[in-house]
C-alpha cells in the first residue's frame, strides 16, 4: 500500500504534516476529513520530490526568477510558506531545483526561517537573495520582496543575455572562418602541389607563400592543438588566482570594442543590485559587501570595498567611487545627489535603466559592425587562397595560348 505525505491545517489554523498509508489520494482525503483537517497538499512518498540525481542539472537564473514570482503570488494570496513551497516543488521541471525546494520546505516545516533554509543552498540562492528575504521576513513584506527579487533577476538575466549575444555571434563566425581556412590549408592546397610539380616552372610569389603556410600548418597542426589546450589550461588556472583574476578583469574593462560593453554591464548590475538591497532595508555596509561579492568583476569589487571603508570613516558613497575611476562622472554625480536628497534608491534605478539601454545599444552596434568586417575577412582570406592556387594555372593557360 503506498505512503502519502500530506500538509494540512487544523482548527486553530496551524499547519501540520504527516504520512498516511492508504490505497489512493481519496483515502487520504477521507482520513483528513475525519480528523477535521483542511488539506493543503497530498503527495505520494515514492514519487516525492526527493529524487536521487545522477548528473546534477544546473539551476538557471530563469528558474529562480520564476520560482520567486510564483512564490510571491502565493504568499500574497495567504498560502502558508510550507504549502506554497510544496506546490512549487511538485511543478518544477528542473529536478535539481525541485530537490532543493523540497529541502527548503522541509527546513521551514521543522522550524527554520525561510532565509535560514535558503542559506543552506548558496549555489542557487546568492547572499543578495538571502539578505533580501531576511529583510522581507523582518518587515513582514515577504511577498513584496520576492516580487522585487523576481523583477531584479529577470532584468539581470535579460542584461546578461544581451552581452552574451553580442559575444557569441562574432565568436562563432570567427571560429567558422578559422575552421574553413585551416581545412583549405590542410586538405585542399596540398592536392595542388602535385599539379604544380608536374607543370614545373617558377611559381608566383603568392603561391609559394601559400604552399609554405600550408606545409607549416600541416606539419605543426597537432602540436598547435596541444599548445592551445595547454595554454587554455594554464590560463584558466592563472585567472583563478587573486592576482590573475584582478588583472584579467582589468583587461576586460580596457579591451577595445568589447571593453565598453563589459564596463556598462558592470555599472548596470552594480546599480540595480545596490538599489534592490537599499530599497529592501538592508544596511548600506552589508549591501555594499553583498554587491561587491556578486558584481562579477574584481576591479569593481575592490572599488566597492574601498567605498565601504570610506563610509565607516564617515565619508559618502560617491566620493570613493569617484576616486576609483570605475564609475563614470555622471553616475557618481547621480549617486551623490541621491545621497543628499535621500533618494539614493531612485537614482540607482535610473543609472541601472540608463546603462541597460546603453548595453543593448552597444551590443546591437557591435553586431552590426563586426558582421561586415568578418565577411570582408573571409572574402579576403578565402579569395586570396583561391587566387594563389589558380595563378599558376592561369599563367600556364596564357603560355599555351601563345
Amino acid at each position: 500500500m503506498p505512503t502519502y505525505k500530506y500538509t494540512a491545517k487544523n482548527k486553530e489554523g496551524k499547519t501540520i504534516a504527516g504520512n498516511v498509508n492508504t490505497a489512493n489520494k481519496e483515502g487520504v482525503l477521507e482520513i483528513l476529513r475525519e480528523e477535521e483537517l483542511i488539506p493543503i497538499s497530498i503527495q505520494e512518498a515514492k514519487k516525492g520530490i526527493h529524487i536521487s540525481i545522477g548528473g546534477k542539472k544546473k539551476v538557471k537564473l530563469d528558474d529562480v526568477a520564476i520560482f520567486s514570482r510564483q512564490l510571491a503570488a502565493m504568499v500574497e494570496s495567504g498560502i502558508p510558506a510550507v504549502g506554497a513551497l510544496d506546490a512549487l516543488a511538485q511543478q518544477m521541471e528542473n529536478k535539481t531545483f525541485q530537490e532543493i525546494i523540497g529541502k527548503v520546505r522541509d527546513d521551514v516545516e521543522t522550524g527554520s526561517s525561510f532565509s535560514q533554509a535558503l542559506s543552506k543552498h548558496p549555489s542557487v540562492f546568492s547572499s543578495l537573495y538571502i539578505n533580501m528575504v531576511k529583510a522581507g521576513e523582518t518587515s513582514g513584506k515577504l511577498d513584496e520582496i520576492l516580487a522585487r527579487l523576481a523583477t531584479y533577476l529577470e532584468k539581470i538575466n535579460s542584461l546578461q543575455r544581451k552581452v552574451k549575444s553580442s559575444l557569441v555571434y562574432p565568436t562563432v563566425v570567427v571560429f567558422i572562418a578559422i575552421s574553413i581556412t585551416t581545412f583549405l590549408l590542410v586538405k585542399v592546397v596540398p592536392t595542388f602541389r602535385g599539379i604544380f610539380d608536374v607543370l614545373g616552372g617558377e611559381l608566383p610569389l603568392p603561391t609559394v607563400i601559400l604552399l609554405a603556410v600550408s606545409d607549416f600548418v600541416r606539419h605543426y597542426f597537432l602540436l598547435g592543438i596541444v599548445g592551445l589546450i595547454l595554454f587554455v589550461f594554464l590560463f584558466s588556472r592563472y585567472i583563478k588566482t587573486v592576482r590573475g583574476r584582478y588583472q584579467f578583469d582589468a583587461f576586460l574593462l580596457k579591451m577595445p570594442i568589447f571593453g565598453p560593453i563589459f564596463r556598462k554591464f558592470s555599472i548596470a548590475k552594480f546599480s540595480r543590485t545596490l538599489s534592490s538591497l537599499v530599497r529592501s532595508g538592508v544596511p548600506i555596509l552589508v549591501s555594499l559587501d553583498i554587491v561587491g561579492k556578486t558584481c562579477g568583476n574584481r576591479v569593481l569589487e575592490k572599488a566597492i570595498e574601498q567605498a565601504a571603508k570610506a563610509i565607516k570613516d564617515g565619508k559618502s558613497i560617491a566620493e570613493p567611487l569617484g576616486e576609483s575611476k570605475i564609475l563614470p562622472p555622471m553616475a557618481v554625480r547621480m549617486i551623490s545627489v541621491g545621497e543628499q536628497t535621500g533618494e539614493l534608491e531612485k537614482m540607482l534605478i535610473k543609472i541601472a535603466d540608463f546603462y541597460d539601454e546603453q548595453v543593448e545599444a552597444a551590443a546591437s552596434s557591435l553586431i552590426s559592425i563586426i558582421e561586415p568586417v568578418i565577411i570582408l575577412f573571409l572574402g579576403v582570406v578565402i579569395g586570396g587562397i583561391v587566387l594563389a592556387i589558380f595563378m599558376p594555372i592561369f599563367k600556364l593557360t596564357e603560355l599555351v595560348g601563345r
